[in-house]
């Protein structure tokens, strides 16, 4: 993805003051449509369902990515217009960004899209594992637990923080379907999980600190520490991947599963490369580029069994 050449933004300036000539232009490039249409996370959900599976060696339907695709899809869709929700009020809303202000415009549409959505999902959950579907129902309980605190129940100070949630709930979502397949494989598969929920939370406390330059006082305290150790957290998660796979190559069981890691690895080596770059692309572009970063498992599919 070319990068065009200009003048750093200084730290304290929000990546916002990109002329609005050019959010316009890039909003309608396929790039920007792909993470204003919230399409970006069911990528990397379907993806990465496929991509554990393929690595384990565990035979999933081929249908399988298509309800994970949709129900994702579903979910950040929903959380997107429930966020733009303060556009119809005369509350000040910081947090609002232009993936929210573009769903809040074409409301009616997601809504019809969502509908639609859910119908798709509910012919395609018969083809889903019944281990897999009660997992899945926990996993949907938990969820609504967690929507309920932070768009009925605002308390900011006792709710778990998005971007630790995004981690717990992301990474189960894509390793259920192989290890309700391959029980055995729990043991074998909780290093890789655990590297892609770091991955997943690293994504979005970068969102976070592009989208929030000052002092962020009104995050989590969690957040703010993370956000302050971002580049050290990133190298962390890159050598953590880097040992967990060479631990799997040395055990005979375990060694298809290296791409995992590795693709973990990329994955946070390629955001801490964008956070180098955060003041040479637009607001939209580098928020799409931070989920392409997670993208990883398309370069090593071809080295998988």
């Amino acid at each position: 993805m070319p990068l065009t050449a200009r003048r750093p933004i200084p730290p304290t300036q929000k990546l916002s003051l990109v002329p609005a000539s050019t959010q316009r232009r890039e909003r309608y490039t396929l790039l920007a449509l792909w993470h204003l249409l919230s399409l970006d996370a069911p990528t990397v959900a379907a993806l990465w369902t496929y991509f554990v599976a393929h690595c384990a060696a565990v035979p999933l339907p081929r249908t399988a990515p298509t309800p994970m695709f949709l129900a994702v899809w579903m979910l950040y869709a929903t959380d997107r217009l429930l966020d733009a929700r303060l556009l119809d009020t005369n509350i000040a809303a910081p947090d609002i960004e232009e993936r929210h202000r573009f769903h809040h415009r074409h409301k009616s549409s997601f809504v019809i899209g969502i509908l639609c959505a859910s119908v798709a999902l509910a012919m395609l959950l018969r083809y889903l594992d019944p281990a897999a579907l009660r997992l899945y129902a926990l996993l949907a309980c938990l969820l609504f637990a967690y929507f309920f605190l932070i768009h009925i129940y605002r308390s900011p100070t006792h709710r778990l923080p998005k971007e630790l949630a995004v981690g717990l709930f992301f990474p189960a979502a894509v390793f259920i379907p192989t290890v309700a397949r391959a029980p055995y494989l729990r043991l074998a598969l909780a290093p890789s999980a655990l590297l892609f929920a770091a991955v997943c939370t690293l994504n979005c406390l970068y969102l976070y600190a592009w989208e929030h330059p000052g002092s962020r006082e009104s995050a989590h305290w969690t957040t703010r520490f993370a956000t302050q150790h971002l580049r050290a957290l990133s190298i962390l998660t890159a050598l953590a991947a880097c040992l967990v796979g060479a631990v799997q190559v040395h055990m005979e069981g375990s060694r298809p599963l290296v791409l995992l890691s590795l693709a973990s690895g990329l994955s946070a080596t390629l955001l801490l490369f964008l956070h180098a770059q955060r003041y040479r692309l637009s607001p939209i572009r580098l928020r799409a580029a931070a989920d392409l970063a997670l993208l990883t498992p398309l370069v090593l599919l071809p080295f998988a069994r």
